[in-house]
């Protein structure tokens, strides 16, 4: 049986099983892409919630593993050599898994950078300006009430990100063509979040994006995907 001692976050959230994969999320759009990714994978794993109400992504057993307090980040006994390794970055953890497991990444050098490329794109781009507008849309529009220029600029911003991947998905059915990557579970918990949990589909104009929404809805509709979305489970 793996020995997780090492890593302090175990203390607070123990291990059932320590011989299997270690995560730390919320169903959050960028909690859900490593949970998603896991299930498609097939990997066993343990799911720890990390509770933003009880600001368990500050304490120090999160800390020790996240030292930037944010999920999702994972511990794998089985990592690089045998030995246990502690990962942050939704981006970073995804391009692990891949690679541990050799699927959802192209083994040739020249399709892998290019999905390695519109992995950033979303870590770059699509996270954080829908992330921002969804602040000042739904979270902080009384604090900007009398300044439209905030929520202006990051749903400008958005719309243009989606007219990005609109022209990308064209007679495409995944961003890498006819395969299913990383790339597309980095991206499109995004866009589903900002219509379900933001509730700004409208503002964004989805409706002239209909080839984003089609992949959206595929990657949805996908079992690993319908399961991995409520993981953590809510309470």
């Amino acid at each position: 049986m793996s020995d997780l001692t090492a890593f302090p976050i175990t203390s607070r959230w123990p291990a059932k099983n320590p011989d299997t994969i270690q995560l730390y999320s919320l169903p959050t759009p960028n909690g859900v892409k490593v949970s998603i990714a896991l299930e498609e994978l097939g990997l066993a794993y343990e799911a720890h919630r990390i509770d933003f109400g009880n600001n368990d992504q500050k304490s120090p057993e999160f800390l020790s593993l996240n030292p930037n307090g944010r999920i999702p980040a994972i511990i794998d006994p089985n990592g690089p050599d045998g030995k246990p390794i502690g990962l942050f970055e939704s981006g970073a953890i995804l391009v692990y898994l891949a690679e541990k497991t050799g699927k959802l990444i192209p083994t040739g050098a020249a399709a892998r950078y290019e999905t390695l490329c519109w992995v950033m794109f979303q870590m770059g781009g699509v996270g954080p300006m829908f992330g921002q507008f969804g602040h000042f849309f739904k979270f902080a529009a009384d604090k900007v009430a009398n300044n439209s220029y905030p929520m202006e600029r990051y749903r400008d911003e958005a719309k243009r990100l989606l007219s990005v991947l609109e022209s990308r998905l064209q007679g495409r059915q995944w961003l890498m063509g006819d395969d299913y990557t990383i790339a597309d579970i980095a991206t499109y918990p995004w866009i589903e979040g900002a219509r379900k949990f933001y509730g700004g589909a409208d503002v964004l104009e989805y409706a002239r994006f209909p080839n984003v929404m089609a992949w959206v809805d595929r990657g949805l509709g996908r079992p690993a995907a319908q399961r991995g979305i409520e993981i953590p489970t809510r309470d």
